[in-house]
């Protein structure tokens, strides 16, 4: 019997600021979980913010150090903290002027106005050169190390530009070029072209990714994609418009695997025309950690709390994740006591139509008989489309009664911690409103 590889993973940062802050701390959790310890990254990408802690992660990937990429991300959040008092009044200055510019209160500032040597690049740039040593850094051609993408794109030509360690030097300004939001700094210029940050291109770059073969796509996802209420104030409509727009480039090209994806599983593409199947798994931060009063102006606050209370919530998140993983294997695998193991006593059930009906809980037996009864019913998790974690996890699920065609429908889990505490079978959101 032939050895099975260990799983081939990639790993995309969207950008957002200081939001991502809590993608370190995801990528801390994950990089230094034992039960991920065989999983091999295969490709890092980022824009923005995310490329600054796919950069992170990957200068200690690239020398086999997991714990040492862990520190990196620590170290580097930290030392962007505004600790200092001058430091303190400047980012309550940059937050407040933030606030006012989205309300309208008072106009935008051109980075160009400002001197040169005020504007922060040089600074940036100081802070990055702190922690990772660009001069170690070649073009790595032989493919040896994991695969670094960082997004920009060419204010002047419109093309987007994604910096490819395997095909170009990875350097502090593409970095910043990649994070160069056109209304702190002015474009950089690199390699002949002027570029501006990577949230208009690709956030993140993700297609690329797909050269390295991963069998899954992990995405950390910094704006919500779903809002609870209507915007209605002038802050919640910036804020709301500005999620979209990161979201945009991202769920364009997750669609487009999603599609690959299908079209292999129904057998009308098959990897002899270049295609493989890659599960996509969505990290979402959950909308409860972001202060609503801020709106977007938040992605500019570096108060040590407030990015330490997002790493938080990043490890928290990834916690999740892990015990929604740990949870479809047991139920890919047909195991009920491993699918038991991952859920409290307590656990509420609910199966609703398309599925059979099913509500209870509240002991082992009833647990144990639910379960029992869904694998019965052959119900499978569907990993043509993307599996996403924000305060809970849901799977798209189909279930088969014979040759006749699938019924499709959706599994969620929520959490108390890391333990499940409850399961919904039943319809997918959008088929029910």
């Amino acid at each position: 019997m032939a050895e099975q590889r260990a799983p081939r993973v990639a790993i995309a940062c969207q950008g957002g600021g200081s939001h991502t802050a809590f993608t370190a701390g995801a990528l801390s959790r994950l990089l230094s979980a034992p039960e991920l310890a065989e999983h091999r990254i295969v490709g890092l990408s980022g824009t923005s913010g995310g490329a600054i802690c796919a950069l992170l992660a990957w200068a200690g990937l690239r020398d086999g150090d997991r714990a040492r990429a862990v520190a990196l991300l620590g170290e580097f959040w930290e030392d962007n903290s505004a600790r200092d008092p001058m430091d303190k009044l400047l980012n309550f200055w940059m937050v407040s002027a933030g606030v006012m510019q989205n309300l309208g209160l008072v106009p935008g500032i051109s980075p160009y106005a400002i001197p040169k040597h005020l504007g922060g690049m040089d600074a940036f740039r100081d802070l990055l050169s702190r922690h990772v040593d660009f001069e170690r850094i070649g073009v790595d051609r032989n493919r040896v190390h994991p695969m670094l993408l960082l997004g920009a794109v060419d204010v002047l030509t419109g093309r987007f530009r994604t910096f490819d360690s395997h095909h170009d030097r990875i350097t502090a300004d593409s970095v910043i070029a990649s994070a160069a939001i056109p209304t702190l700094f002015r474009a950089v210029h690199v390699d002949g072209g002027t570029y501006w940050d990577g949230l208009f291109s690709q956030n993140p770059p993700v297609r690329n990714l797909m050269q390295n073969d991963p069998d899954e796509l992990w995405v950390i996802q910094v704006n919500p994609q779903e809002v609870d209420r209507e915007p209605r104030t002038l802050t919640e409509i910036v804020d709301r418009r500005n999620e979209l727009a990161g979201n945009l480039s991202l769920y364009q090209e997750l669609g487009f695997i999603e599609t690959i994806d299908k079209l292999l599983a129904d057998g009308r593409l098959t990897p002899s025309a270049g295609y493989r199947q890659v599960t996509v798994r969505v990290i979402e931060m959950p909308r409860s950690a972001l202060p609503r009063y801020l709106g977007p102006a938040s992605k500019l606050n570096r108060d040590p709390g407030f990015l330490e209370g997002l790493a938080e919530h990043g490890r928290d998140q990834a916690d999740r994740f892990l015990s929604a993983l740990a949870f479809e294997r047991a139920w890919t695998a047909r195991d009920v006591d491993a699918v038991l193991d991952s859920v409290s006593e307590e656990a509420m059930l609910v199966s609703e139509p398309p599925f059979p009906a099913w509500e209870g809980g509240g002991d082992w037996g009833r647990l144990r008989k639910f379960v029992e009864a869904t694998f019965e019913q052959d119900i499978a998790i569907d990993l043509t489309h993307k599996q996403i974690a924000r305060d809970g996890a849901t799977w798209s699920i189909r279930r088969r009664d014979g040759d006749g065609p699938a019924t499709r429908g959706e599994a969620e889990v929520t959490f108390t911690g890391t333990r499940i505490d409850g399961i919904r079978l039943g319809p997918r959101r959008e088929q029910a409103r």
